[in-house]
């Protein structure tokens, strides 16, 4: 039997992370995308309140939970409603995290997840894409070849995100035609960093080009060891954490769009009684609640560690056009007070535009 009811340790996390979007996120978030950058006291605030620890296991100084792909989307959805960017920098240690959780031999994760138990911000993410065209994550140029005991990784990846401020990041590269991922620590020979990307979304959110330049590693850096990392379960992974973010930035359009038609007065009714807005709306309503449902779908599918690869793959190509055409819409319902700065809502269009290229950049 499917549930569609969160349970009540799910509601609460629900709750919280609403709170926290609300009475912190959506207050700054449009300073932050002017000024391209998000306050300190923000991140470390979110940091205590778990959401990389939780499910880190007891014994690397974690809270012990259970992962569940389900209740990270839950989360992310509502990081997202409150801002992307602001979300996407909370949640990159995940980007690190996760995969050691799911992939990881006892001796990484013994070595790097009790960092990331502590009190402080630990900075950590991930490299999947590359500045290329036609970029494929099945057919990295990001390659890793085995020397002597090492590992040399050559290549390029572009949408790092915090990777100025990172410990290590998991690189994602080309083994022998096969995708698997690289542990990289900061200060490693080779590893250099490019200037911060200039996006047109997620403005406040610090991304970067990294460069692999004969990089060398040690074997047992080789995520999982010598039998590697399961790609298609973190690529899913990905996958559903996107396009629940997508979920949450439609919503902050939709139902800013709502309000707005409810009280925007013409010709002496509100714009939502007319036939056109109100039918628009209601799609808008409908695609979001679609989107969420197939992401639960795929989310519990890897809970129940069943293959998801066609429910996240669909997921994903439905999430990404679901934003565009919503938050576009809701720009339309605003009419030309949607083109202008003094209404979020071509912030959250410019935003929700970037899921298309957002490959590898959430996880959950």
């Amino acid at each position: 039997m499917i549930s569609f009811s969160p349970s009540e340790d799910q509601q609460m996390i629900i709750t919280m992370v609403k709170q926290f979007a609300t009475d912190e996120m959506r207050k700054i978030y449009r300073h932050c995308d002017e000024n391209g950058e998000i306050p300190a006291q923000i991140i470390e605030k979110a940091w205590g309140m778990g959401f990389i620890s939780s499910a880190i296991p007891e014994k690397y100084g974690g809270a012990g939970e259970e992962h569940s792909a389900v209740t990270a989307s839950l989360l992310a959805e509502e990081l997202a409603w409150g801002d992307l960017s602001m979300a996407m920098a909370v949640l990159a240690p995940s980007l690190f995290v996760v995969p050691l959780l799911l992939n990881g031999t006892e001796e990484q994760k013994a070595k790097y997840l009790p960092a990331f138990c502590g009190n402080k911000y630990h900075a950590a993410a991930a490299a999947l894409m590359e500045p290329r065209f036609n970029f494929d994550a099945a057919e990295l140029m990001t390659t890793a070849e085995r020397k002597n005991g090492s590992y040399i990784l050559k290549g390029s990846k572009c949408f790092v995100p915090m990777a100025a401020d990172v410990s290590a990041l998991i690189i994602y590269a080309n083994e022998g035609g096969k995708t698997q991922a690289f542990i990289v620590e900061k200060g490693t020979s080779g590893l250099k960093l490019g200037e911060r990307e200039r996006n047109m979304g997620i403005k406040a959110l610090p991304t970067f080009e990294v460069t692999l330049e004969n990089c060398k590693i040690p074997k047992e850096n080789k995520l999982g060891g010598d039998k590697g990392c399961d790609f298609s379960v973190l690529m899913n992974s990905s996958r559903v954490a996107l396009s629940a973010m997508a979920v949450g930035v439609a919503k902050a359009a939709f139902e800013y769009a709502r309000d707005y038609a409810k009280t925007r007065v013409a010709f002496g009714e509100p714009i939502a009684s007319r036939q056109a807005i109100a039918f628009m709306l209601a799609e808008m309503a409908i695609e979001i609640d679609a989107t969420r449902l197939m992401a639960w779908e795929a989310a519990w599918l890897l809970d129940k560690k069943k293959d998801a690869t066609k429910e996240a793959s669909l997921l994903k190509n439905y999430a990404d056009n679901m934003v565009m055409v919503v938050t576009d819409r809701a720009v339309q319902v605003l009419g030309g007070h949607g083109y202008i700065r003094e209404h979020p809502v071509e912030l959250w269009f410019r935003n929700g535009r970037g899921f298309t290229t957002f490959d590898g950049m959430a996880i959950v």
